[in-house]
């Protein structure tokens, strides 16, 4: 699928296994109609879209006079569908390229296999009886990005500059709603004043508008990274609460690879309310989900849909060659579209089970900037809970690892460990994870627990939904022999 951020991106513009045969867009994609994306190298550390003749004129005495029929309304037959992108994706979804700098389970081996193209299937693949991941789709962010970015398109406040027309977004105010707490009006009435947008606009003009909601009470926002990423060194950030109060705030830390970033208030009013972070571990499909954000600029939206499916391997990134994100994705039929990026995916009890991140698109580079149809791709909280904790405490983030380099080819049947890793230096990290576990180069993983691995962007994905330390299996094939190990997860710091 096609990343699609959710932020609105202006006019410049940030999280892929086989991912979601997502990427999907962005919702905050930057502004501006996206370039194609350069091939993906294979990823880092595993661990790591004509006049008719006149007739004669009868003659009136012998012809008789039939009252003429009343002339139908011409209407304007509908467009014709236009193809999505050949294959499905937006335009057909960029590659998404590796990190450039990999990582090794001991920080000094290289986080991602050598250079290789992330394909994306021309339709979704059929899985085998037991196989819970579907084919990586290659989402594209949709939140506020930087400008230039691949598989990206941009809206700015005023929404994509094809239109003629300028909206102004309402602000109404939720607590003069009165409706049952178990309705959607009475979960949005609640969750509202809790949910801010982000205005991200970097020292060189690039910028965006994304979405984002309280932490905690101390004041800090939980939103994407690519939402934040145009303004995060140099710029300006505020955020503006429903209620039409904004506040200036700065990034506490943010996880380019895991597209997750925390801000703070820098001078947060009295008596927030943050929003209840729910289990995504006990999300099933067909749970009624309700998303709020600023599609478009449109700040205060709220739209409904339910889960349509889980364990979705993700790949997305910003187009910057830098900054990509893998996820084992929540995908949602809520309507998201740019400028939702970083906004919470709300159960149909209020508590947040997702931050909405990415959306597959049928926009193409030739079309003005593209939204939603139906396929959102959100991190699960769970996961952005961890992060969002270690981001605060230590202004970084830390990233599960097994201690080897894998391609990122999608028809592999499996995370193919690389030949050799970045820089030329070994696949398998000495006294890595995979090392003690036995795994050589060649070996292709292909099931970690009990998921089916289908590329080496899923095993990321898989991977990064886990912690330092956790035991996990690893199945893997060689030399036509199947086998199976456990394996203790390692770490790596940063995402440099």
């Amino acid at each position: 699928m096609s990343t699609e951020n959710e932020d609105n991106e202006g006019t410049a513009a940030e999280a892929g296994p086989s991912v979601p045969s997502a990427p999907p867009v962005p919702a905050d994609a930057p502004q501006g109609v996206p370039e194609s994306a350069p091939a993906a190298p294979p990823h880092p550390d595993a661990t790591a879209t004509q006049q008719q003749p006149a007739s004669p004129a009868p003659d009136p005495a012998t012809t008789p006079t039939a009252p003429a029929p009343a002339a139908a309304p011409q209407y304007a037959p509908p467009p014709a569908p236009q193809p999505a992108a050949d294959a499905g994706w937006p335009p057909p979804p960029p590659a998404v390229p590796a990190y450039a700098h990999g990582h090794g389970a001991q920080g000094g081996g290289p986080a991602w296999g050598p250079p290789g193209q992330l394909q994306t299937p021309d339709a979704p693949r059929k899985r085998g009886a037991g196989g819970l991941v579907a084919a990586v789709v290659v989402a594209a962010l949709v939140a506020g990005g930087v400008g230039g970015a691949l598989g990206f398109w941009a809206a700015d406040n005023n929404g994509s500059g094809s239109s003629g027309s300028t909206t102004v977004a309402a602000s109404g105010n939720p607590q003069d709603l009165k409706r049952d707490p178990g309705t959607v009006a009475g979960v949005a009435a609640k969750a509202l004043p809790s949910v801010v947008t982000i205005d991200a606009q970097g020292g060189d003009g690039e910028g965006g508008t994304g979405t984002g909601f309280v932490y905690d009470k101390e004041g800090h926002i939980l939103t994407n990274n690519h939402v934040v990423a145009s303004a995060a060194d140099s710029g300006q950030l505020t955020a503006t609460f429903s209620n039409g109060r904004k506040y200036d705030a700065e990034v506490v830390g943010r996880a380019q690879g895991y597209d997750v970033a925390v801000l703070k208030l820098k001078n947060p009013p009295q008596g927030l309310t943050p929003l209840p972070l729910g289990n995504s571990d006990q999300v099933a499909v067909g749970d009624s989900t309700i998303a709020i954000g600023a599609p478009f600029g449109l700040s205060n939206t709220v739209t409904t849909g339910i889960i349509s499916a889980k364990n979705r391997p993700v790949a997305s990134g910003d187009g910057s060659g830098g900054s990509n994100s893998y996820m084992s994705a929540l995908q949602t039929d809520a309507s998201i579209n740019p400028g939702n990026s970083g906004g919470p995916l709300l159960s149909a009890g209020g508590a947040v089970i997702g931050i909405n991140s990415a959306i597959q698109s049928t926009g193409s580079s030739g079309q003005s900037q593209a939204g939603s149809i139906g396929l959102g791709f959100a991190i699960p909280i769970n996961q952005a809970k961890n992060v969002a904790q270690q981001l605060i405490k230590t202004g970084q983030p830390v990233y599960p690892v097994i201690g080897a380099t894998v391609t990122m080819d999608e028809k592999t049947g499996g995370a193919v460990i690389s030949d050799q890793g970045a820089g030329g230096t070994e696949a398998v990290s000495k006294d890595g994870p995979a090392a003690r576990a036995g795994l050589k180069a060649g070996d292709v993983i292909t099931k970690f627990n009990d998921t089916v691995v289908d590329s080496g962007p899923t095993l990321i994905g898989e991977i990064w939904t886990h912690k330092p330390g956790d035991k996990v299996t690893l199945t893997y094939k060689r030399d036509g022999k199947t086998s199976t190990v456990e394996v203790t997860l390692g770490e790596r710091k940063g995402d440099s």
